[in-house]
This record gives C-alpha cells, sequence and structure tokens, in this order.
C-alpha cells in the first residue's frame, strides 16, 4: 500500500542521531578535499548511535512524518514499551551488597543496595542471572533484553553524552538569518566572512564546526544575530 507522506517542514538529522546527520555536517561545514568517509570515529556521540538502538532513534521520526506502514509501527510499539516496562520494574528490585555476594555478584560492601537495573552493568550479570534472583522479572524478546543490557553497561558514559547533546542542540537551537550580510560584521577577518558566506552555517553549532573558525569569530556573528532580533523585536 502507497504510504501517505505527511507535508512539513524539512527533515533534518542532526549529528546526535544519525550517522547520516554527522556526514552530511562534515561535509557541509568542512567541504571535500579528498574522498570522504564515515568513520565512526567522526561522531562524537557515537556511544548513543548504536546498531542496537537505531528503531529507538529513528522510527519514531519515520512515524511522525508517515514513512512507517501500521504494522512497522505496531512492531516498534510494542518494543519501546516492553523496553520501558522491563526497564523500569529492574530500577524497581533492589539487593543489598551481602544478599548480592551469595549469588556470586561482587559488589562495593558500603551497605547500599543496588537496582537490578544497575547489577545487570557487572561483568557476567545476564537477565537469566537476574531471573535468578527474582523470578517475577517478565520474559520480554532478546533484541528488546539486548538494547537493555547494553544501555546498562553504558548508562554511567550515556548520562553524560546526554548532558553533552543537551548542549549541543542548545547551540543548534540557535538559528543564523539566511539573509545575514557578513561583509558588514565588523571584527571578523576577510577569510571567516568569505567561509561564512560559502558555507552559509544554518546555526551557530554548525558556524562553530567550520574548519578555521574560532570562538571568538562566532561570538561576534552571535553578538550580530542577537543585536538584530532586539531591533526587529522592538
Amino acid at each position: 500500500a502507497a504510504l501517505a507522506i505527511k507535508k512539513q517542514e524539512p527533515l533534518i538529522l542532526d549529528r546526535a542521531q544519525a550517522y547520516i546527520g554527522v556526514m552530511i555536517d562534515d561535509l557541509v561545514t568542512k567541504g571535500v578535499a579528498e574522498p570522504y568517509r564515515m568513520f565512526t570515529s567522526r561522531a562524537e556521540y557515537r556511544l548513543s548511535l548504536r546498531a542496537d538502538n537505531a528503531d529507538a532513534r529513528l522510527t519514531q521520526i519515520g512515524i511522525n512524518i508517515g514513512l512507517v506502514q501500521t504494522n512497522r509501527v505496531d512492531i516498534f510499539t510494542k518494543k519501546i514499551n516492553k523496553i520501558n516496562e522491563l526497564s523500569n520494574i529492574l530500577k524497581s528490585l533492589k539487593i543489598s551488597p551481602n544478599e548480592a555476594k551469595k549469588h556470586n555478584i561482587k559488589i562495593a560492601k558500603d551497605g547500599v543496595k543496588r537496582s537490578a537495573y544497575e547489577i545487570l552493568s557487572r561483568e557476567g550479570v545476564t537477565f537469566r542471572k537476574l531471573r535468578s534472583i527474582w523470578n517475577k522479572i517478565p520474559k520480554a524478546p532478546r533484541d528488546a533484553e539486548e538494547q537493555i543490557e547494553i544501555s546498562t553497561h553504558y548508562s554511567g558514559y550515556l548520562i553524560k553524552q546526554q548532558a553533552d547533546i543537551i548542549a549541543f542542540r542548545k547551540d543548534e537551537n540557535l538559528i543564523i538569518p539566511k539573509n545575514i550580510d557578513y561583509s558588514k560584521l565588523s571584527g571578523l577577518s576577510n577569510e571567516v566572512k568569505s567561509k561564512f558566506r560559502l558555507i552559509k552555517p544554518r546555526t551557530l553549532g554548525q558556524a562553530l564546526r567550520i574548519d578555521g573558525i574560532t570562538p571568538a569569530a562566532v561570538y561576534i556573528l552571535l553578538s550580530h544575530v542577537k543585536r538584530k532580533s532586539i531591533k526587529q523585536i522592538a
């Protein structure tokens, strides 16, 4: 059956959402002096851009613009609901260091109880191990359980990365007007003005990623954009 694609604003996948977002942004801001290769090392948020969570990152976007068929929507919704349900159950189950030791699970003997979700991040701990301790943990499809296992193993890093992504999105939300006249920005070298005119950065974050552009140059650009916005409001 044909899909009804909804008309809306252009879809932009950023560096924190998909590797294609990293690739397009690199090609726009850095140019191409040699063949471009999409290495994972080019993505500063690669810990979040994993194969196992591609559906969690992108399927809802496809649903929003009408690109996902009904049966796929049902499969995705059930999987996400199961992951959320199971994760919440694991976070509600607690175990003390002494109890954990009885099950050959090593955690710091500080008297602090850990959740089953935290315990799952320990080396050698699987859902099978957890169910030997808490038999009320419900079953879930293997791909859902695997995604939870990966998330727990990287949980500490992912929390920090999420804070970095929030800061990144803050810069990406600062839109640079399309009609800005870079020649009128005093304090910028002709080389910097030329790069801005050539690349036409859409956001403050994109301007910061242009090769050879210093934070000081972007600050001048930001100050100009803010002054212009204040004048329009006044």
